[in-house]
């Protein structure tokens, strides 16, 4: 710690980097890293397992469910249609008004039993952004006078239909299927967040390339083994999202699914939605609500990196703190083998002032059909379990999980019950059977905090 105060003001008093901005080196074997060139002197680390895959072995009991599954579906490995429509209408008063009119989706995994809803069920929430605009007050009830024999109660106020804004029709077919490690044509996505790196899903990693799947885990601009601009406009959410975008390019199959972490899963999101035919499914994992990015002018990461540098000790104690369920010897190792918290000062600065996104909102969130899992930790102090829940009543097909024992890292702290978490929704497909059964009430309504929608999600939060 005091090497860290003295650099630090050694750094304020030569108005220089206390410390060349570098990646860390990683003890890894380099057999399975690879270092991508996403753009001229900008190096990101892969960390690429593609195991091999062998035939799967078919009991007596598969040979006997197979000709059952054909007559059912015609193809054993089929993958279920689903009608995703819904319309999508902003007021200039700033309510949001969502009309699901397409198919309703059923949890049947394991661990999500309990994410059904019952058709035209009612949430109320409001656009973050939004701002109160006064207005001229509605008109109040005139009482009437009674009349003999009876008294009519008064007919309440009728509310000014406004005009819409912005409306957004969303009318696809998507294919839903399951994705087993067997399939070659299955990849998986991990992307940390800020101050991490791709060690922070050692345990995922490690889990479903074992099962045969094929897992890509990169190392962001600053991060890890990653190469590290010292110029700030090389971490901006834009900077960041084309890097990813190369990434995903490079290593992309049929069927993907990302999984973000924090900060990664708005990188999460912005590939979904820029690439909704190759995204399978998506996992958010402690990501937050639906709103735009924008940075906090009172962050203590807006202080010079100098000073930052003097207190990064400090910040990693906290770091421990709040983004753990406990502060054990256990907890700090987990935190030194990931390798979390552990960036350059002049990095972190940057990665916090760029987080500016203006185009993630509501509506951009509203318009992803890609099914999603949400995962959140209960004791998470980062994340408020609520920003969570909003996400879910925005999105179209989404599933809360809420692990009880674990915090803002979660997949460190409880791998074993994330790794089954996601497997179980890898491996879900719907059971359209259900389809006919559950058609939604057109002339019911759905007010969703400013959104208005019409059909049941399986978004339900589901507790242990």
């Amino acid at each position: 710690m005091l090497t860290s105060i003295t650099d630090g003001i050694l750094c304020c008093l030569t108005g220089k980097a206390a410390s060349l901005v570098m990646p860390v080196e990683s003890s890894e074997p380099a057999d399975t890293f690879e270092f991508v060139e996403v753009k001229p002197g900008r190096v990101l680390r892969v960390h690429h397992i593609m195991p091999e895959r062998l035939a799967p072995v078919v009991t007596e009991e598969d040979q006997v469910k197979e000709p059952e599954q054909e007559k059912g579906s015609g193809n054993s490995n089929s993958s279920s249609s689903v009608h995703c429509k819904r319309k999508i209408t902003v007021y200039r008063n700033g309510q949001l008004v969502i009309e699901n009119l397409g198919d309703v989706l059923h949890s049947e995994i394991v661990q999500c039993q309990d994410g059904d809803m019952e058709p035209c069920s009612t949430v109320e929430v409001e656009l973050a952004d939004y701002k109160e605009v006064p207005t001229s007050p509605e008109p109040k009830p005139v009482p009437l006078l009674s009349m003999v024999g009876e008294q009519k109660p008064a007919p309440p106020p009728r509310r000014r239909r406004r005009k819409p804004k912005r409306m957004v029709m969303i009318d696809s077919e998507r294919e839903i299927s399951s994705c087993k490690g067997t399939h070659s044509d299955v990849a998986l996505f991990f992307v940390h967040g800020v101050g991490g790196s791709l060690d922070i899903w050692g345990s995922q990693l490690d889990f479903f390339s074992r099962l045969g799947y094929e897992v890509i885990a990169p190392d962001l601009a600053g991060h890890g083994a990653s190469t590290a601009p010292h110029i700030a406009a090389a971490y901006t959410f834009y900077a960041l999202a084309e890097d990813m975008r190369a990434i995903f390019k490079r290593y992309a199959r049929k069927r993907n699914i990302l999984i973000g972490h924090s900060y990664g899963v708005s990188f999460c999101t912005f590939l979904a939605h820029e690439y909704p035919d190759q995204v399978h499914k998506v996992v958010m994992i402690n990501g937050g609500g639906p709103t735009a990015l924008e940075p906090s002018l009172c962050s203590i990461f807006q202080l010079p990196s100098c000073v930052l540098h003097c207190l990064s000790p400090f910040l990693a104690w906290s770091f421990l703190k709040a983004g753990f369920a406990h502060q054990g010897a256990k907890e700090k190792q987990l935190l030194k083998q990931g390798n979390a918290f552990n960036v350059n000062p002049f990095v972190l600065r940057a990665m916090m002032s760029g987080q500016y996104w203006p185009e993630g909102d509501e509506v951009y969130h509203a318009e992803l059909t890609v099914p999603i899992l949400l995962v959140h930790g209960m004791y998470d102090k980062f994340v408020p379990i609520d920003e969570d829940q909003r996400m879910a009543e925005i999105l179209l097909f989404a599933f809360l999980k809420v692990i009880e024992e674990g915090s803002h890292m979660v997949m460190m702290e409880c791998p074993d019950t994330v790794n089954t978490l996601l497997h179980e929704f890898f491996l879900w497909e719907p059971d359209m059977s259900k389809k006919n059964a559950a058609k939604t009430d057109p002339d019911k309504t759905v007010i969703v905090n400013g959104v208005v929608a019409q059909t049941p999600k399986p978004n339900k939060p589901m507790d242990k």
